[in-house]
Parts: C-alpha cells; sequence; structure tokens
C-alpha cells in the first residue's frame, strides 16, 4: 500500500470532530486510509445486506451496538442511517468517535456545509498524488506515462494493465452505484455520455452541445451531469468574478478528476499515443489541476482555485486566491518554452496590479527557470507547489 498525505489530517480531524467523513471517487483508496488511521476501530461495511437492512431500518438501534465508535463504510448505500447521524451529531461530545466512508451524497454535505456549529469533519480523498507516487518510488519516468496509466491506488498496488481495470471500473460504476442513484435503462447511453464530456475536458460548459451529441435533452444532460459531480468523477472549475474592468465569461469549465479514465473513456490504447493526442494539451491541464486540488484536499481545505477568461478570449488557466492576494497559473504542455509562452500572464499581471502575486508557468518539460513574470514549475516539482497553495 502506498502511504497517504491524509492519513496525517483525518487523525487530527479526530481530535477536532465527533465524526469523521471521509468522501471521495470509488477506488481512491477511502477505506485503506481509514483503516490505517484507525487499526483500533471496528470496520462496519453497509456493503453487506443484512447490516445495510438493519442500518436502515433501525438507525439508533444499530449505532447503540457500537458506543465507543466505529468505523462506517459505504455508508452511501443507507441514507436513512446519513439522516440519523445528521442527527445525532450534537448529543455525543467525545472526539473521533465514528468514521464515515463512502461516496457521500450531496445532501449530506450540503446539510453540514449549512450548519452553524460543525461537529463533522469532511475529508475529500482523491486518487493517488504526484508527491504520493515520487515518495513511494512509483512515479512513471515520463509524463505521458501518468496521463494515460492514471492514479488510481490499485493501479499501483498490482499488474493490471489501465485498460483492463478502467473497463471494470466504469461497469461497476454503471451497475452499481449510477443504478442507487437514478433509474436509467440505457446504460450504454450513459457510457456515451461519459465519452462525450471526456472529449470536452478543459472547455468551457456547454450542456446544449452534450445533450446534443448524445441526443439527449437538455434537463438530462444537466442531471446526469449532476451525477458525475455527485460521484467524484467529473468537477467544474468556476470562472473567477474580479474583471478588471473587462467582460467576463461567466460559465464553468468541465474537469475529471483523474487522466488515465479520460484516457480510457478517448480510446486512448496506451502511452505512446499520448504524444499526438489532439487532446494531449487538455489531458496535461487537467491532471494539473487535479493534482493542485488534491494537495487542498490532502489538508482538509476547500479548493481556492477558479480560472479567468474576458469576452475576447484573454485567459488565466487558474487563479489561486490566497487571503487579499490572487496568484496566476499558465499551464502548458509543451516541454520547451519560449517566450510568448508567458503572454497570458503579461496581460493579466498588467490589468491585475497591486491584487497579483508571482505568477507560476507550470510545464511539461524538466527545466526550473525563473522569468520576470513567473517562476516557471516543471511537471515534476508539482508537489510542492500544491503543497503551498
Amino acid at each position: 500500500m502506498i502511504p497517504r498525505a491524509a492519513i496525517f489530517t483525518v487523525r487530527e480531524m479526530a481530535k477536532l470532530h465527533p465524526f469523521i467523513a471521509v468522501t471521495g471517487p470509488r477506488q481512491s483508496g477511502k477505506s485503506t486510509l481509514i483503516r490505517a488511521a484507525f487499526p483500533d476501530k471496528p470496520l462496519i461495511s453497509l456493503e453487506e445486506p443484512d447490516i445495510r437492512e438493519f442500518a436502515s431500518s433501525s438507525p439508533g438501534d444499530f449505532l447503540d451496538r457500537y458506543p465507543d465508535g466505529a468505523i462506517f463504510d459505504e455508508v452511501q448505500r443507507s441514507l436513512g442511517f446519513l439522516s440519523h447521524i445528521l442527527n445525532l451529531t450534537d448529543r455525543d461530545d467525545r472526539k473521533g468517535l465514528y468514521i464515515l466512508t463512502g461516496t457521500l451524497p450531496s445532501f449530506f454535505l450540503s446539510e453540514i456545509t449549512r450548519a452553524q456549529e460543525v461537529r463533522i469533519g469532511i475529508l475529500h480523498l482523491l486518487p493517488l498524488s504526484i508527491s504520493e507516487l515520487t515518495e513511494a518510488g512509483e512515479l512513471p519516468a515520463y509524463i505521458d506515462e501518468l496521463l494515460y496509466r492514471g492514479m488510481y491506488p490499485p493501479l499501483y498496488d498490482s499488474s493490471i494493465t489501465p485498460s483492463t481495470w478502467y473497463s471494470a471500473y466504469i461497469s461497476n460504476f454503471l451497475d452499481r452505484d449510477l443504478r442507487q442513484l437514478i433509474n436509467i435503462r440505457e446504460l450504454s447511453l450513459f457510457q456515451r455520455f461519459l465519452r462525450i464530456c471526456a472529449a470536452q475536458i478543459g472547455r468551457i460548459l456547454n450542456f446544449s452541445t452534450l445533450a446534443r451529441e448524445c441526443r439527449i435533452s437538455h434537463n438530462t444532460a444537466k442531471s446526469w451531469l449532476s451525477i458525475l459531480e455527485a460521484s467524484h468523477i467529473v468537477f467544474l472549475l468556476q470562472p473567477h468574478h474580479r474583471n478588471f474592468n473587462k467582460r467576463l465569461v461567466k460559465t464553468p469549465k468541465l474537469y475529471f478528476y483523474d487522466t488515465g479514465l479520460v484516457s480510457w473513456l478517448l480510446g486512448i490504447q496506451d502511452s505512446a499515443r499520448i504524444a499526438s493526442h489532439p487532446l494531449r494539451g487538455a489531458l496535461f491541464e487537467t491532471w494539473v489541476v487535479s493534482e493542485l486540488m488534491k494537495g487542498r484536499f490532502n489538508r482538509g481545505l476547500l479548493a481556492n482555485f477558479h480560472f479567468w477568461r474576458d469576452n475576447i478570449g484573454n485567459e488565466i488557466d487558474l487563479i489561486a486566491e490566497q487571503g487579499q492576494t490572487l496568484i496566476p497559473l499558465e499551464i502548458r504542455s509543451e516541454q520547451a518554452l519560449t517566450d510568448g509562452h508567458f503572454e497570458e500572464l503579461r496581460k493579466w499581471l498588467s490589468l491585475a496590479g497591486n491584487e497579483a502575486g508571482r505568477g507560476r508557468l507550470i510545464y511539461a518539460g524538466d527545466e526550473r527557470q525563473r522569468q520576470e513574470e513567473a517562476a516557471v514549475v516543471p511537471w515534476r516539482d508539482l508537489d510542492g507547489l500544491a503543497e503551498r497553495l
């Protein structure tokens, strides 16, 4: 097992909150992390039908079985039990009492977010980060191999091929998770929708395009995308609100949390084909954005990233908010840089003035550089940046 950086965060959370909720995509390592963090707590899986039935029908009696705390795995399988947990958070002050893991539904997370006194600590666990792979000696030698393989833990714990693993992953998602969330007969149509979304990574979200290409209604496209968000497969990067006297794009961008899954959905058969693929730039950008998100989530923080784009196409790939300071980040998939790669940063820095911090340019090369406008960050050094933003 590759050690997870978030283990320190979840242990600290357990010193502050009676309940801890660890959420994230299927197979991101949630159960493994919690077993390593709290080896003395009993682990109860709500995947088991008898246990799930008891937890759903008599949540109070079920919880009484574990007065000294426990880990409840796959809790999304029992929404009644989750609702009961929400009503208990103000009745017991013991810290780190109950640990919940699973792909938690949005209603549960939103109820916690709205609570004035937060008594449930939330950790979002994504697939492995570059820092975790580096420390374990498992980081692929080339960026294209990393983009193709992705970063889900099982791909580094066994010799299974990415194509075999992702095929089973999506099959399990469609057959198990999706059927629980919606009543859908055409699973093949939903998989087509997934592939269409993969082809739109890094682009401004356009529901009309998704609906038209999948031959579904606009509202269905919205509903299905919400399911992918709730399942931690995709996320929407929102535009930054500061306009600097410019008219801005107000629609989010679409990204996936893992490039290996995107590569499989796009039909890329091996890492050698990444280099010439028309979406290689979008894949690299997706990887960078998701890595920076992991850096925040692994520390128990919310994401603080946006993009900036005006109505004539001037754009900064990412804006990181650090207090009142805005840090611009540009992402380039080339392995060598020219002066032109800094042009967007120069334009934005001139607009932002004193509100801007020193920029960063993240690229697919290997050499560190320092330019007047920005520090240049090679892809292998992204872990250090992710831990600071």
